[in-house]
């Protein structure tokens, strides 16, 4: 068990050494997105599926309530927020649709989408980009692996956080590092705290 446990740590580290090579720039990228949606009064949208959704629902919370600082709420949904909605468009219509009906009904143009998928091929998650695309929202999109579908339904404006990694725990660790270092280029931006102060 302990060999195990060792290999997860070891793989954990190399796969966070690779996206130190290969994220910063998009990660820059997708913080600049947010922040000059946020100051033009714009929210940011998140979706997931599973451990994802996970991720989804902490980065809105982030942003509404804190990350590692006290500073005025900011404005973030998670698509996944509440069963009633969720249910009743997986009922009547299909599972397919429960991202992309939340999206029609709440997206306004320059708003930010979030959609969070480890190997890119969700089609709730590809449904809810193409109808934020018909918005004129922009993406954030965080994959792993080769990108899967979502990869392909990412513009100019918009940017993808692709891990390298077919595992789906080391691409997940690698997204909650990403969702922290947002949260923190937000923060520094919006908020800054001069060196007095910190």
């Amino acid at each position: 068990m302990l060999e195990y446990i060792k290999k997860d740590f070891t793989e954990s580290i190399q796969t966070k050494i690779a996206a130190l090579e290969e994220l910063p720039k998009p990660v820059e990228k997708a913080a600049n997105m947010m922040i000059e949606a946020l100051i033009r009064g714009n929210k940011v949208m998140t979706c997931g599926n599973a451990g994802s959704d996970a991720l989804a629902q902490y980065l809105a919370s982030q942003l509404i309530n804190r990350h590692e600082r006290h500073r005025p709420p900011l404005p973030a949904l998670c698509l996944s927020g509440e069963s009633t909605t969720l249910t009743a468009i997986s009922n009547d219509f299909s599972f397919a649709d429960i991202y992309s009906k939340k999206v029609k009904a709440l997206g306004q143009g320059g708003d930010i989408l979030v959609a969070i998928c480890s190997n890119g091929n969700s089609e709730n998650i590809i449904n809810a980009m193409q109808v934020a695309l018909t918005r004129d929202m922009t993406i954030i999109a965080l994959t792993g692996n080769d990108g899967g579908e979502m990869a392909g339904f990412i513009g100019v404006n918009d940017v993808e956080i692709r891990v390298s990694s077919a595992r789906t725990a080391r691409i997940q660790e690698v997204h909650l590092l990403v969702v922290h270092s947002l949260c923190s280029c937000i923060d520094n931006a919006l908020f800054p705290v001069n060196s007095e102060e910190s």
